[in-house]
């Protein structure tokens, strides 16, 4: 079930759709995106069978998915996602960042879940495919993306528990806007105590909606104080930091070390294994390990941590301000703008939008 079951590149085949947008409401959509708000022309949706592995690759219309209510993925929640996104740079040419990496982590998180795996050069393809026809939906201005969403799921209907004999590939995509309009600003983190968004063995290393809906009723608890976030420890002792529902986490230590936690129910964030490598590049030493919810305090207490962030596709790199819980309150140092933090965002950014050299080969174009 999880080998990739293709031996030649997939061939896709186009369907355009009868009802694209006009072009002034595309552009009224694309100058205030927000985020998964609109949803571009077309879609990628690719088949996969027991018996045919995976076949009939098409870019069609974006519209509604026909599945029969026993299909697995709404009994057995046999489904996984990717988030990646499509930069404009200032020569008009699109570009994404790292998607063989994302192409690695849908492969390892299929394996998970007992999907099966794409191979790395289709699942790129796919975002070709999905951009060369709607290339218009890419926006321009500074900080906006257009927002990929790959995601895979369980369709064959079938109520006996066991893995899927047919799958469906899907690729959707949706115009972002700035994250910040206003400037990178510091964000307050909630600690949850009471609820655990993984354990050991299960399938917190795998980027599957499941572990998303279990973060929904901590991240509303932490709305309800006023804070951004909701970082979890892990689900044993509840010592040491996980990550937050959706991004990870990076210490910052005086000595010019940076620290992030380290565990086999961490999702692997691209974004912050993008950060880490420039930090190695700049001659600081990186640290993938355990960290305790104490090193945390008693670092910020004594000065020894002096910077933290959190890391993810969507806001990049966010400083956080404080972390609150019950009986808790570890406020951090502001990341002024000569920050590592704000350095290293900045640096990112500048590679992803073509604006900085790409010395290590991270950027892929798109619209070629």
């Amino acid at each position: 079930m999880t080998t990739t079951d293709t031996t030649y590149p997939l061939q896709f085949e186009l369907t355009p759709t009868p009802a694209a947008r006009a072009d002034a409401e595309r552009e009224a959509m694309l100058a205030d995106p927000g985020f998964g708000k609109y949803f571009t022309d077309h879609m990628v949706q690719i088949e996969w069978t027991v018996d045919e592995g995976w076949h009939d690759a098409a870019v069609v219309p974006y519209g509604p998915l026909s599945l029969d209510p026993a299909a697995s993925v709404f009994h057995y929640a046999q489904e996984i996602f990717e988030g990646i996104k499509a930069y404009r740079h200032a020569d008009g040419s699109v570009w994404t960042f790292r998607p063989d990496a994302n192409g690695h982590r849908l492969q390892r998180s299929a394996e998970r879940l007992a999907l099966p795996k794409l191979a790395v050069e289709d699942f790129v393809e796919s975002l070709k495919q999905l951009v060369a026809v709607d290339e218009k939906w890419v926006p321009s201005a500074d900080e906006t993306s257009l927002y990929l969403r790959p995601f895979m799921i369980a369709t064959e209907s079938f109520l006996g528990v066991r893995a899927a004999h047919r799958v469906g590939y899907y690729v959707i995509a949706s115009p972002a806007g700035a994250y910040f309009t206003g400037g990178v600003a510091p964000v307050s983190i909630w600690l949850s105590t009471t609820y655990s968004r993984a354990g050991k063995g299960g399938t917190g290393a795998a980027k599957t909606g499941g572990n998303y809906a279990a973060s929904l009723l901590p991240q509303e608890e932490a709305y309800q104080h006023g804070c951004s976030q909701v970082l979890f420890l892990n689900s044993t002792d509840g010592a040491y930091i996980e990550e937050l529902g959706g991004m990870n986490v990076v210490l910052v230590y005086r000595d010019g070390t940076i620290v992030t936690p380290d565990s086999d129910s961490i999702l692997e964030g691209i974004t912050r294994d993008s950060i880490l490598q420039l930090a190695e590049d700049r001659g600081h030493r990186v640290e993938r390990r355990r960290v305790s919810i104490d090193e945390w305090r008693d670092g910020v207490a004594s000065g020894d941590i002096v910077e933290v962030f959190a890391c993810g596709t969507a806001a990049v790199v966010v400083p956080i301000a404080e972390l609150k819980g019950d009986g808790v309150s570890i406020v951090s140092p502001v990341a002024g703008p000569d920050s590592l933090t704000l350095s290293l965002r900045a640096e990112l950014t500048d590679i992803q939008y073509g604006r900085r050299p790409d010395r290590h080969g991270w950027l892929t174009r798109l619209d070629a």
